[in-house]
């Protein structure tokens, strides 16, 4: 059985302060029968991992270089999130994409970092609306999914997540249907490329506007193990209904 997992991105948002939503969120987290990650900017990963030190609650990076040292300055290695206390790292989001012109080449390097720092990479996958509306959803997640996973992950965990541009928020979620049937592509391309074991192994997430009010839906599709939430998981109190939608789904 694939155990579920509510990671929170917290983007550039957060400073010193906001790590008593940590020790707020400890209380939940304990309570549930399920995976929680944090992902703080990078300034806060190592305050944040000691302020997490004895909950149920994980805390993850939100980006790495594909390097593992070497004259990129400005820039945090797998190893060094690894030894800052994080245990995970969020690759190839769609803000990245977009932003730093991350491409499938670019997230593939470095989840093989990740990997080899023993760190869970979290890779990010999504359409644009001008993509679902020609119908090329498949098509675009088929090519993310084969050029930005690792060809030989060697029995360590990945996470994907699927997260549709457009919904990211926005407040719109795609139905229910048409999450199911992205989740199921990912899942039947996983086992075509890996095998079956590998790809029932594997946490499929869905992310883009998951609240409190749509979480239980969302949870209720098929091969979906968790979410990646954004601005709904700053704070423990809109966090914490998530985190129990889930652990009910």
């Amino acid at each position: 059985m694939r155990r579920k997992l509510a990671a929170g991105n917290w983007k550039m948002h957060g400073l010193g302060e906001s790590l008593a939503q940590i020790a707020e969120l400890a209380g939940p987290a304990a309570s549930v029968d399920c995976d929680v990650l944090i992902c703080p900017p990078a300034t806060l990963i190592e305050r944040a991992a000691r302020a997490a030190m004895g909950s149920a609650i994980a805390i993850g990076g939100q980006d790495c270089h594909a390097r593992e040292t070497g004259a990129h300055t400005g820039e945090i290695s797998a190893a060094m999130l690894r030894d800052a206390g994080a245990t995970a790292v969020i690759l190839g989001h769609s803000e990245r994409r977009a932003d730093r012109a991350e491409d499938n080449r670019a997230v593939r390097g470095k989840a093989r970092a990740a990997l080899a720092a023993g760190l869970m990479p979290v890779i990010c996958l999504g359409e644009t609306l001008e993509d679902r509306e020609a119908d090329n959803t498949l098509d675009i997640i088929a090519g993310q999914l084969a050029g930005s996973v690792p060809e030989d992950p060697a029995g360590k965990p990945i996470v994907i997540a699927y997260e549709p541009v457009w919904a990211i928020g926005s407040g719109l979620t795609p139905s229910p249907d048409q999450i199911a049937r992205v989740h199921g592509f990912l899942r039947d391309r996983l086992a075509h490329r890996f095998g079956r074991s590998m790809a029932e192994a594997t946490r499929l997430l869905y992310g883009g506007s998951v609240k409190p009010e749509n979480a239980a839906t969302i949870f209720a599709v098929a091969d979906v193990d968790g979410a990646l939430v954004g601005g709904a998981s700053l704070t423990a109190r809109d966090f914490a209904p998530i985190i129990a939608a889930l652990d009910a789904a």
